[in-house]
């Protein structure tokens, strides 16, 4: 959260796809004084966006952008939840038209204890981040850093400055982190 929040111009417009439970947005309201606005699908994350005094709306991301003319929002953050939409293209491509910037952030599934749980047990990973059975858990669309930045290549997508953390997600990670960053987070724009 740090790392978005250094990110993150004060007084800016702000939109959070998939905002859960509010935490992030109210903290860049205390810390930035932005204006914030947020997304998710389930009820119960709403309503405590909304007991946190957060602007929130209940339903699909894209319609809910598509809604907004070109560039209204300064940034859109898009945090561990690129792997749990059907279409993570078309989410990306539309909060770049809503927005100047577009902050990613996921789950490297090339990390290399993922590699390893999955090489060793022949399933789905069970760590410390993914505690579930593949029948009760996501993400539907398992994404490794070498995956992201190819995309963003062929779509003309420009990485910004970008951020990957070691597997405690705090320590930066300098050295080969398809295999060695946990989790990565991107700033992009056209």
């Amino acid at each position: 959260m740090q790392i978005i929040a250094d990110w993150v111009e004060p007084r800016s417009r702000v939109l959070d796809l998939g905002c859960g439970r509010g935490v992030l947005l109210e903290s860049l309201v205390q810390q930035k004084d932005v204006f914030a606005v947020g997304v998710d699908l389930e009820f119960e994350k709403i309503s405590a966006c909304v007991k946190r005094g957060i602007t929130a709306y209940q339903g699909d991301m894209l319609e809910f952008m598509r809604g907004f003319a070109d560039g209204h929002f300064d940034r859109v953050i898009f945090s561990r939840t690129l792997e749990e939409v059907p279409d993570p293209g078309a989410v990306i491509d539309e909060a770049l038209r809503v927005a100047k910037a577009v902050t990613v952030g996921f789950v490297n599934h090339g990390y290399w204890k993922n590699r390893l749980d999955a090489l060793r047990y022949g399933r789905k990973p069970r760590n410390e981040v993914y505690k579930t059975a593949w029948h009760e858990s996501r993400p539907a669309n398992p994404v490794s850093v070498a995956d992201f930045e190819e995309f963003c290549a062929q779509k003309n997508i420009r990485i910004a400055r970008r951020a990957l953390l070691r597997g405690d997600w705090k320590t930066r990670c300098t050295v080969r982190p398809n295999f060695f960053a946990g989790y990565a987070l991107y700033d992009l724009t056209r």
